[in-house]
């Protein structure tokens, strides 16, 4: 029965993995990250998603802040997807309401929920588990994949898996919350229990009716904000108040713990949601000494540290049980043991409003990047590199002026009235207040250096009159 279904992954990417400050940020989570050549868990999930046999083209549901990453990661993969924008994070209730509700009507409403953020390291089992679900999915049920567990962990929560269903599936009993040690090494021991993945499968219209049964008020909410929807070029947009009053609860708590529908399938794979540094620590493969070492990096007479240096040499002497990681403005130094508590430096970078809870350094942008080299009181220097044929939006700026010196490729210059061209080593000054737009109309990358000045540099000082972005006013 299976082969002849479809089934449509639903990608959730809305998360900004404060635990992984600080290469995670708000506008640049963990799942964007690149993990080397080019790699990132969102392109993984893409990836794995569309190796299953029975999958479509995908729906994801992401936010304002991460929707040029999305694009981006799809134009590399070559694929096509539905792009949803939550106004507001609501946690995955509301998310994957969204997703429903996209689907509905449709002969075949199956949906497979995937977070965009986790380690599967046999997509083989994974997708034999997903084909297995199909058949129970179409019957009806909520199939949510449990991991079967490789010791007492304390960072996941836990299913205890009840009377067999056929095959490997075994109805719910009940969800337990991430345990304390001791209560872990009885579940793991018992034999009942699997690792909540937060995976799921079942019918778009089953999953509805079992929101609108256990959590009335997010099914309204999210269906108002759905039939009140814009289209903005590929991005749909549901409408913000009505899905800002939906309740932020998980899947969790608003369906899959009162549900009578609720099955588990336990996979046999390595798995992770890499939740934390010492879950990298955990994925990786330690030296002789116990350290795990990436980027530029010099260790002595130091063991069972994980030690990450992103933009330049770190070096350690004498240090134990360590997470170190280091990016281009902020470094992280705390002991394994207590990585779980970075998301309280997070909320004190937040609660001061500092740019370093925010964004790197490098800025994605939908034409290219720009990287912050220099900053000082009233004055900027910023590398900027637009991608072939792409072009920044045509703006002006209150308070500052800005200088542009081309260091590679073909610069297409809007100044006022004029346009013209600029090649290697030539510049040009952009005063305060004057209409202007940088354009690459040639095959290779364009890199300048932008050099600002002026009272103001904050990037809310952006005026737009013309974009090919569909981005407002800054």
């Amino acid at each position: 029965m299976s082969a002849q279904l479809t089934v449509t992954p639903v990608i959730l990417c809305g998360g900004s993995g404060t635990r992984l400050w600080p290469l995670s940020r708000v506008h640049a989570p963990k799942q964007f990250v690149d993990l080397g050549e080019g790699r990132t868990l969102f392109g993984d999930t893409l990836e794995r998603a569309s190796a299953i046999p029975e999958a479509i083209h995908p729906i994801i549901v992401t936010n304002e802040h991460h929707r040029f990453s999305v694009l981006n990661h799809l134009a590399k993969k070559k694929q096509d997807a539905v792009i949803i924008l939550e106004p507001s994070p609501r946690n995955t209730a509301a998310a994957i309401a969204l997703a429903a509700l996209a689907m509905s009507g449709q002969d075949n409403d199956l949906m497979l929920v995937l977070p965009s953020d986790h380690v599967i390291t046999d997509p083989q089992v994974f997708s034999e588990g997903v084909s297995e679900g199909l058949k129970l999915a179409a019957e009806g049920h909520i199939v949510t994949f449990g991991i079967v567990p490789k010791g007492p962990e304390t960072g996941y929560g836990y299913i205890e898996g009840g009377p067999c269903l056929g095959g490997s599936a075994r109805q719910v009993e009940r969800f337990i919350e991430k345990p304390d040690r001791e209560t872990a090494e009885k579940l793991v021991a018992s034999g009942k229990y699997s690792w909540n993945s937060g995976m799921f499968l079942f019918k778009a219209k089953v999953f509805l009716e079992e929101l609108a049964a256990h959590a009335q008020d997010i099914y309204q909410a999210v269906t108002t904000a759905w039939q009140k929807r814009d289209k903005d070029g590929v991005f749909i947009r549901p409408e913000p108040e009505a899905f800002i009053s939906a309740q932020a609860l998980s899947i969790d708590y608003a369906v899959m713990e009162k549900t009578k529908k609720a099955c588990v399938l336990a996979l046999a794979t390595g798995w992770s949601d890499l939740g934390s540094w010492e879950a990298f620590y955990q994925n990786a493969t330690p030296d002789k000494q116990g350290n795990v070492c990436t980027g530029d990096v010099i260790c002595e007479q130091s063991t069972n540290n994980y030690l990450k240096a992103c933009n330049r040499l770190l070096a350690v002497v004498g240090v134990n049980n360590l997470a170190v990681v280091e990016t281009a403005d902020a470094v992280l130094v705390a002991s394994r043991e207590h990585v779980q508590s970075v998301k309280k430096i997070v909320d004190r970078l937040k609660k001061e409003k500092r740019k370093e809870c925010e964004e790197h350094r490098l800025v994605h942008r939908p034409w290219g990047s720009y990287e912050t080299l220099v900053m000082d009181t009233r004055f900027q220097v910023k590398r900027i590199i637009v991608n072939p044929k792409a072009e920044l939006s045509l703006q002006m700026h209150h308070h500052r002026a800005e200088h542009w010196v081309v260091v590679s490729g073909t610069a297409e210059v809007t100044k006022g009235d004029s346009v013209f061209l600029l090649t290697e080593n030539e510049s040009t000054y952009i005063p305060l207040g004057q209409k202007h737009r940088l354009r690459n109309p040639g095959i290779i990358p364009l890199v300048i250096i932008e050099i600002q000045s002026g009272s103001y540099l904050g990037e809310d000082d952006i005026v737009r009159f013309e974009d090919r972005y569909g981005r407002t006013k800054a």
